[in-house]
């Protein structure tokens, strides 16, 4: 201090402070990712005539890769998979296209550089168009790493270490998550890639070794046995666990007869890389207690997600997580324990991980900030496909949940076995082809939960969803007037469905127009445990 002129000092040090200020940017609403419920919260706002900025940073993963604005949806997620998914559908129809008289030169050979550049085309053009929609609604979007100062101020680093203060009266966390390594296995991070790289490859994974039996591990598996690569699934328990255990034994069943070699029980302890560039998976199995290897090009982790939190410094403002998961806890308005701070997505305990209940969830939060409404989000009845080669789609209780939740005396089920008219010429295998209706027993048996397998299985689910989110019944889904020749036809008709229950009449059949369909009971009611005893061949 400058004894002879305190004034001097005093007057420097308020200057500082206002150029700090100035330097610190305010918001009415801030929202924390970029990814598909962060940008429908931030666009929501603008539109209501707020100022709105977006913070979105990705880290490369493990193995270098990166994407842009868009979050796991758009780049690492549901838009890459679905193509992908689409690229080995091409491929068997390709293979049924001489039964229609197309004379196409067998084999085909599948080009996975040519898919790949125009899958991460398509990605890259829906990352530019996310920009422009920010900048044309004037939402201020910062690629910066976040975290926060305090309770209304977050510090964002850019990738050149320069610090931006950014302040406002309400902050939304929508930072998603991100793939789970088995940090235990030796090797895991090294060798293995996740779904964060899958979709960014420029050569073939070539003969590939999966971990994990969820969603994504299923959908990564059946394209790519269908554009005709080696592929192998290692589980250590169950399949697709949430979701109705019969079907997603369906499921796993036709992947399997499909070429996709499944490895149940077994538990993976070491990844080595080969003098030839290979790697070696060291494996025991659980049941038989022996260990096992195999030479792989390519090993893929997909074993559950990680919420984005912990680099938030959500402690300094006050935000509470579940120690457990690591996920924020939030109550039916997406509050957190901060009033004016919110989360939605991935990131918020409970939530389902889709991206439209994300979208519809940051929607609505938006509505109720600026626009005056009080509608929250109904997370009940969200429908959702699987996109395995056989797709699996469904919307309300599985029939595990449907039994835990109303007792097993007060559930129906009605199920059964159908074949796609498009199978007839080519002769293709239906036998996973199957329905289920899960209802309360109690007339008019409302619809608990709808169950398909088959062909376009999310176009027939989002149809479904409709009725069954307004309460339908089994009646009134019966008298719902088919679309004549669809799969979908086959929800709504009587002559094809057949209740769960103990055979004490002969056995009959059922026709339709267009195909016969077997009839299929299981002994014990409600169908958890017991098998399809096929009454007609």
């Amino acid at each position: 201090m400058n004894k002879d002129r305190p004034g001097l000092f005093i007057e420097g040090h308020i200057k500082a402070i206002k150029q700090e200020q100035v330097g610190q940017q305010s918001f009415d609403l801030l929202v924390i990712g970029g990814g598909s419920g962060g940008l429908a919260c931030a666009k929501e706002a603008a539109q209501l005539g707020k100022k709105v900025a977006v913070a979105d940073y990705v880290e490369p993963s493990p193995q270098g890769t990166r994407w842009g604005l868009g979050g796991t949806c758009v780049n690492v997620g549901c838009i890459p998979k679905k193509l992908m998914h689409q690229a080995a559908l091409l491929g068997d129809m390709v293979k049924d296209a001489h039964h229609y008289g197309w004379e196409v030169v067998q084999p085909v050979q599948h080009n996975w550089k040519k898919m790949a550049e125009a899958v991460q085309n398509h990605v890259k053009s829906l990352n530019w168009g996310h920009r422009v929609q920010l900048q044309d609604r004037k939402v201020k979007y910062f690629n910066v790493k976040a975290s926060f100062v305090n309770e209304h101020t977050i510090q964002g680093v850019d990738k050149g270490g320069k610090a931006t203060l950014l302040s406002a009266d309400h902050i939304v966390i929508a930072t998603g998550g991100r793939p789970r390594y088995p940090t235990q296995i030796k090797g895991a991070l090294e060798y293995g890639i996740t779904s964060d790289d899958i979709f960014w490859l420029k050569e073939s994974p070539g003969k590939t070794w999966n971990l994990g039996g969820q969603m994504t591990q299923v959908e990564c598996a059946g394209f790519l046995t269908g554009i005709g690569l080696d592929t192998t699934v290692m589980m250590r328990s169950i399949p697709l666990r949430g979701f109705d255990q019969q079907m997603s034994s369906l499921v796993t069943e036709h992947m399997e007869s499909h070429g996709t070699r499944f490895l149940k029980g077994c538990v993976p302890s070491l990844i080595q890389k080969l003098p030839t560039g290979q790697l070696q998976v060291t494996w025991e199995d659980h049941a038989s207690g022996k260990e096992d290897t195999g030479t792989f090009d390519t090993v893929l982790w997909a074993i559950g997600r990680v919420p984005e939190t912990r680099n938030l410094g959500l402690e300094k403002a006050g935000v509470n997580v579940n120690p457990e998961n690591q996920k924020i806890v939030v109550d039916a308005q997406e509050t957190t324990s901060v009033p004016h701070i919110f989360a939605i997505g991935d990131v918020a305990e409970g939530r389902p991980e889709l991206t439209p209940t994300a979208i519809k969830a940051g929607k609505l939060l938006a509505q109720r900030l600026f626009g005056k409404s009080s509608a929250l989000m109904d997370y009940s009845n969200v429908p959702t496909t699987v996109f395995t080669p056989l797709e699996y789609g469904c919307v309300g209780l599985s029939e595990e949940e449907a039994v835990a939740l109303h007792g097993q005396e007060h559930v129906e089920v009605y199920h059964a076995y159908y074949k796609p008219l498009e199978f007839v010429v080519t002769d293709r295998d239906a036998s996973q082809c199957y329905i289920k209706m899960v209802c309360l027993r109690e007339p008019p048996q409302l619809v608990l939960g709808l169950h398909f397998l088959g062909p376009n299985a999310g176009e027939v689910t989002q149809g479904f969803a409709l009725g069954i989110k307004c309460g339908a019944s089994y009646a009134q889904v019966m008298q719902t007037v088919g679309i004549h020749p669809t799969c979908t036809e086959e929800v709504g008709s009587p002559d094809t469905w057949v209740q769960c229950q103990k055979v004490e009449t002969p056995p009959c059949t059922q026709l339709t127009d267009h195909h016969t369909l077997p009839l299929y009971r299981f002994v014990e009611p409600g169908c958890l445990n017991g098998q399809p005893e096929v009454l007609v061949p």
